[in-house]
């Protein structure tokens, strides 16, 4: 199992940024994918998932701020944040399945002015 997070980096309050989690090594679209961080002196979050077939959850603390995608011919999660804001700021990372590993090695998001 493979999964490669890409798309952070630093990104001022209101702006946006579109995560990538490339993966391979199992039959993803046959599996629920999820999206969780950890920010600085922090545990892990979930922040959203989804199904196989598309139908996705959020964290009360993104709902309506972060959407949560698939690419099933690419094998590949993506999570497209608007809205960021400071309290954002974490290590995102990719988990096959609904718990927390096997996850990648993450991706910094930073959101500061």
């Amino acid at each position: 199992v493979q999964l490669v997070e890409s798309g952070g980096g630093l990104v001022q309050p209101g702006g946006s940024l579109r995560l990538s989690c490339a993966t391979s090594g199992f039959a993803f679209s046959k599996y629920y994918m999820n999206w969780v961080r950890q920010a600085p002196g922090e545990g892990l979050e979930r922040v959203s998932g989804i199904s196989p077939g598309g139908e996705s959850t959020y964290a009360d603390s993104v709902k309506g701020r972060f959407t949560i995608s698939r690419d099933n011919a690419k094998n590949t999660l993506y999570l497209q944040m608007d809205s960021l804001e400071p309290g954002d700021t974490a290590v995102y990372y990719c988990v096959k399945g609904g718990g927390y590993t096997p996850r990648g090695q993450g991706t910094q998001v930073t959101v500061s002015s």
